[in-house]
């Protein structure tokens, strides 16, 4: 209700029932304008939501399209990798496949009354990384004020820059110390005439690698898409000439020495109610009896502890899974896979 303000009544009783019957029509708008925020901030919510589906579909086309595409214009020998434009490729290439990556801003929250409003921001930079200060100050002519004074020191500002050490190669030198008894010459001793300090165990005896070059090139290749091409081109570059057949001959023989590892895990795998299980198709070169045109296929299986679950791939150029009999013989839990009707 609108009061004229330039013809208030002069007793009280007639001021407190307009002062009354503004605070109601006050807590009524006050609860008009609520519902109505509410209502929007559930449709705010529910097309929130809408959007993120709608994006996933989006997502999905588009793969879709990426795989049809292929199929229409790629040459014969690269269709292979899209031979079903149902199933989705779960090996997409990275050394094929170069996609420009934009750093995701962190959104820093601000609590604004009813609801949350967010703000970009730049991620903060992980507390756990080593911090090196450098120090910038004025000069010594600087410090003198223009009345003649000293300038005094009252504070200072910080900001951080991320930096990175590039790789570097370095030789460990291993010296082994010998000795041998000058009275008797070794004469009495049970053990010989000349006593050393055994050799450190190794991953590869009488190899150069050491364990943490090993890694690296097994890191690089499987895990960040590196082939021994181009760690061999790296390398070149730090100072060393190592050969892509060297490292090749390492991969190998790392391999070997994990089989007891990969037992283990199998058996994790085994030991549990559920196994996952699908596969892949991959073209594999050079392969002995086999065009390069042939499809193989990268089977992995999931499976072991629920809460800590064991990954293991393995390879076969076929897709019968004939192979697999001999693996799960034994096996009493559960298998989940596709539809494939050779299973």
């Amino acid at each position: 209700m609108k009061v004229d303000l330039s013809s208030l009544p002069d007793d009280v009783i007639s001021l407190k029932n307009i002062i009354h019957s503004q605070a109601i029509s006050y807590e009524e708008l006050k609860q008009e304008h609520d519902s109505g925020f509410n209502t929007l901030q559930q449709r705010y919510t529910g097309l929130e939501s809408s959007v993120s589906i709608l994006k996933k579909e989006n997502d999905m086309l588009m793969e879709q399209v990426r795989h049809l595409k292929a199929m229409l214009y790629s040459r014969k020998s690269e269709k292979s990798a899209y031979y079903n434009q149902d199933q989705l490729s779960i090996f997409n290439e990275a050394e094929d496949v170069v996609a420009a990556s934009h750093e995701e801003e962190k959104t820093a929250e601000i609590t604004v009354s009813t609801y949350t409003r967010k703000k970009g921001g730049r991620r903060p930079l992980p507390e756990g990384l080593p911090r090196e200060e450098v120090f910038h100050d004025l000069r010594e002519e600087e410090k003198v004020c223009s009345c003649g004074a000293a300038l005094s020191r009252i504070g200072e500002e910080s900001s951080e820059k991320l930096d990175i050490v590039p790789a570097r190669m370095r030789v460990i030198k291993h010296i082994r110390y010998k000795y041998a008894c000058k009275r008797c010459d070794g004469v009495e001793s049970e053990g010989g005439a000349v006593r050393i300090a055994p050799v450190a165990p190794q991953l590869i005896p009488q190899g150069i690698a050491t364990e943490g070059l090993l890694a690296y090139i097994l890191v690089s290749k499987y895990q960040d898409a590196l082939p021994l091409y181009r760690q061999e081109k790296i390398f070149v570059r730090l100072g060393v000439d190592i050969g892509r057949a060297t490292m090749a001959n390492w991969v190998i023989q790392v391999g070997q020495k994990c089989e007891p590892l990969l037992d283990l895990l199998w058996g994790e795998i085994q030991g549990g109610p559920l196994i996952n299980m699908d596969e892949t198709p991959v073209q594999v070169l050079n392969e002995p009896g086999r065009p390069a045109t042939s499809k193989s296929y990268m089977w992995v299986f999931r499976g072991g502890d629920v809460g800590r679950p064991a990954l293991i791939f393995r390879y076969d150029p076929s897709r019968s899974g004939k192979f697999l009999v001999k693996d799960l013989d034994g096996y009493s839990g559960y298998i989940q896979t596709d539809g494939y009707s050779g299973y």
